[in-house]
């Protein structure tokens, strides 16, 4: 038996009648602060992928160049996969920046002596801590600000190698 009043068929957990039903309140951010944030977070996510890749095939440059083409690849993926145009423009952007800029950073790295396995590692737990804290708003523009800036700050102070010091090193 069925009670009309009740209106069970309204929405699956409704079980109040009308009276008691609230009206939803509109949405207070509007669409623009939802897209805002939504790019922002792809920025992030193509930055991780970029840093993920250039840390694992970024040690020559052959595998930098295929690192940078293929996070493009993947951020645009991901913004297509999960959001629109505009969020897959942001990934790719995101990839290729973030690509580059550990790039710089993997290959000055394995310049120094860094074991490639431990340097891949290090570069791939940066890369999710930079893909997690995009999900902060806005923080990721900060990092595709940010990184990119590091990076030359890095290649600015690239040590010199001296004569001398290559024949210790034999």
């Amino acid at each position: 038996m069925r009670n009309d009043s009740l209106r069970l068929g309204a929405a699956p957990h409704t079980w109040f009648p009308p009276a008691f039903e609230q009206p939803k309140p509109p949405a207070y951010t509007g669409r623009l602060m939802a897209d805002i944030y939504w790019i922002g977070v792809f920025l992030g996510l193509g930055l991780g992928v970029g840093i993920l890749l250039a840390g694992v095939l970024g040690g020559t440059r052959a595998g930098l160049l295929a690192a940078i083409a293929l996070a493009a690849v993947v951020g645009f993926g991901l913004g297509i996969w999960l959001g629109d145009e505009a969020d897959a423009t942001a990934g790719a952007l995101g990839g290729i920046f973030g690509a580059v800029s550990a790039g710089e950073i993997v290959r000055g790295a394995l310049r120094r002596g860094g074991a490639r396995l431990g340097t891949a590692l290090l570069v791939a737990g940066a890369a999710v801590a930079v893909a997690l804290l995009a999900l902060i708003p806005l923080v990721g523009y900060l990092e595709f600000l940010a990184l990119p800036v590091l990076a030359i700050r890095l290649r600015r102070r690239r040590p010199e190698r001296y004569a001398g010091l290559r024949t210790l090193a034999d």
